[in-house]
């Protein structure tokens, strides 16, 4: 759907309020952010949208409307860097009209080459939460440069609150998939555990490092965890080796 004539966005508030709910009413609460990020992608000129929730630094996506939107989250994810990140910190809206040129592109050099290369030009970071806690981002892509108008930032904070209250409602493991975000949050706070005693730094450090990797390696910061774990990777002696490696235990 392009943003070409966006004064088809969004429908009145009170229209945009029913399409909501009309999108989540009766659903359980674990389907609640996949049904949003779709409803966000139909109600605002955007082409994608994804929900992460944020653990001890570490984004991990919640749900997401489709692979480049799911791929955009995990690159966040992994570089510890782009607009979600630092809506997250701040607690409040980041708007990013322009990946391809000017403060957007300083501000997130790596995470801007990674959109721009797969068709991103904007992106809009809405926080998850409070103002007292911040729990995660919902994150709006579109392709081409440009802001939000008034009522379409008003509507995506709808979605964002829809997505808050159905988060709040749904009490913790409850649901496989919440189950599924918590281990691999796990997964990485172990990797970390292991980067640390490898390389005799601390967490911060060894997150930076496993980021890195895996970047390097065009793998996702979780995936890279994993090689952590399974003794696949290691890290030590100034290097990082995979476990086939000669003198790489």
């Amino acid at each position: 759907m392009p943003p070409s004539d966006e004064s088809r966005w969004p429908p009145d508030g009170s229209r945009a309020v029913e399409a909501i709910t009309a999108q989540v009413r009766g659903a359980p609460p674990g389907e609640v952010p996949g049904l949003l990020c779709a409803t966000a992608v139909r109600l605002l000129p955007v082409t994608g949208a994804s929900a992460s929730l944020r653990v001890e630094g570490v984004p991990v996506r919640l749900c997401a409307s489709g692979d480049r939107a799911s791929y955009l989250a995990e690159i966040q994810a992994t570089l510890g860097d782009g607009p979600g990140v630092s809506a997250a910190e701040s607690g409040a809206p980041v708007l990013a009209r322009d990946l391809t040129s000017g403060a957007d592109v300083g501000r997130w050099p790596v995470f801007a080459q990674q959109a721009t290369a797969v068709g991103v030009r904007a992106v809009y970071a809405l926080p998850l939460g409070s103002d007292a806690a911040c729990l995660g981002t919902l994150d709006l892509y579109r392709d081409v440069p440009g802001g939000l108008t008034g009522p379409q930032l008003r509507t995506a904070r709808i979605v964002a609150d829809v997505i808050t209250l159905a988060l709040m409602a749904l009490p913790y493991g409850e649901e496989a998939w919440l189950d599924e975000l918590a281990g691999d949050h796990d997964e990485v706070h172990r990797a970390v555990g292991m980067i640390m005693a490898q390389l005799h730094t601390d967490a911060d450090e060894a997150l930076v490092r496993l980021r890195a990797d895996a970047f390097a390696r065009d793998r996702t910061v979780h995936d890279a965890a994993r090689d952590v774990l399974g003794h696949r990777r290691r890290f030590g002696g100034g290097h990082e080796c995979s476990g086939e490696d000669p003198g790489c235990g």
